[in-house]
């Protein structure tokens, strides 16, 4: 029999590979405020730190509108509101103080309720006809009112430590939202003055307030560490920080003067236009490399707002057209935010990391001080020699800013 060979059995063929879908890596968003809001956590505690905000703009109105009404005199409204600014210039910086040494949630919930039992009393107060005196009293219990701006920009420099330029879009950003707080607050609590009742404004603010503040406190993954150990000196030792505060005192100077003489001059809703060319410019600084130098930024800024707060002089003096003040309005604007900016950056170089909200709180308490000087010398100027000259007034005072900047911090 012949021998029979067997065919090899060809090997199984192995199936072939399933096509790999390629993944593509996960990429920052390029626009700077996008990547901001995408750090972990941000986009709550900002949030809640916008909504309690808003109010900041509307309770002085709001005051104005309800007592004037119930006591048909803007002097008493006016006083009222001024003391509540006297008190919170001097009860927010020990406020901050709290805040950096026992940490934001410990501190701002409590503060904020003694504000929001303020505003309630004195809508009771002028409600019910109390005595002249406890208007008084119940607005200044309202100075208790966190630095909610501030502490926000305190977790920005706590999440972005080291990394000077999320830092600077941060603060830009910040800017551009007091901006708009401060544009949209007044006329929101106009509108609910006007269209409900006299108090509306004030209960709206006092529930947007304490909502805000309770989902801001709630973050506490974002929240900055309490620094143990001994007290610190006060954030005013830090070398260049009396200069810097005088100059957010001019600013503020600047800021207070316009908004009397323009009210004065054209109406209030004209002033809408600085604010929102302030709130542009503001983001737009923020897209931009952050300075190396910001003590050299602020003198550039500086010099821009001084020069640009003569345009509405040489507007009302040349012309009666409410359009050219209104773009003279609008392009003086745009140097206010990026000086803030810069000026902001610079109170952080110069506070140590356990006293931000202090030494940012002092800076603000500065630029109210300044704005209610501001008004006072914009008014007696508009009183004595006219609306027109009253322009000088803000102008006189961006120059001051930029001649303490010049002598106090150009070596920042």
């Amino acid at each position: 029999m012949p021998h029979e060979t067997t065919a090899p059995t060809p090997a199984a063929t192995p199936p072939a590979p399933a096509p790999v879908t390629p993944v593509r890596p996960v990429t920052a968003p390029s626009n700077p405020y996008l990547r901001l809001l995408a750090t972990p956590g941000a986009r709550a505690f900002t949030a809640g730190n916008l909504l309690a905000r808003l109010p900041m703009g509307m309770f002085s109105v709001s005051a104005v509108i309800m007592i004037a009404g119930a006591h048909g005199s803007h002097a008493l409204a006016g006083a009222v509101t001024a003391t509540g600014l006297a008190a919170t210039a001097l009860v927010a910086p020990w406020t901050a103080r709290l805040v950096d040494r026992y940490g934001q949630a410990r501190i701002a919930v409590p503060a904020t309720a003694v504000a929001v039992l303020g505003s309630l009393a004195l809508v009771l107060c002028v409600h019910y006809d109390a005595p002249v005196w406890t208007l008084f009293a119940a607005y200044a219990a309202t100075a208790t009112t966190p630095n909610t701006g501030g502490m926000s920009r305190a977790r920005w420099a706590h999440l972005h430590r080291g990394d000077p330029a999320a830092l600077h879009t941060a603060n830009s950003f910040e800017q551009a939202a007091d901006e708009l707080c401060f544009m949209l607050g007044p006329v929101l609590a106009a509108s609910l003055c006007g269209a409900l009742f006299p108090e509306a404004g004030t209960l709206t603010g006092a529930i947007l307030l304490m909502t805000g503040v309770l989902i801001f406190a709630a973050q506490r993954a974002t929240e900055p560490p309490v620094t143990p150990g001994t007290r610190a000196a006060s954030p005013l030792r830090a070398p260049g920080m009396i200069a810097l505060l005088t100059v957010f005192l001019a600013t503020g100077a600047v800021f207070g003067a316009m908004e009397v003489v323009s009210i004065a001059h054209a109406g209030g809703a004209i002033l809408a236009l600085q604010a929102g060319g302030s709130c542009v410019a503001g983001l737009l600084y923020g897209s931009l490399r952050p300075a190396a130098r910001p003590g050299r930024r602020l003198l550039l800024c500086l010099t821009g707002m001084t020069t640009l707060m003569s345009l509405p002089l040489i507007a009302a003096a040349t012309t009666d057209s409410l359009f050219v003040l209104a773009g003279c309005l609008l392009l003086a604007g745009a140097a206010t935010a990026p000086t803030m900016v810069t000026g902001m950056t610079l109170v952080q170089r110069l506070t140590p990391q356990a006293q931000l909200n202090e030494g940012m709180t002092l800076a603000v308490t500065a630029l109210l001080g300044g704005i209610a000087a501001g008004s006072a010398g914009g008014g007696w100027m508009v009183e004595h020699a006219g609306t027109v000259t009253g322009y000088a007034v803000p102008m006189c005072a961006a120059a001051l800013a930029l001649a303490v900047a010049a002598a106090g911090t150009r070596r920042s």
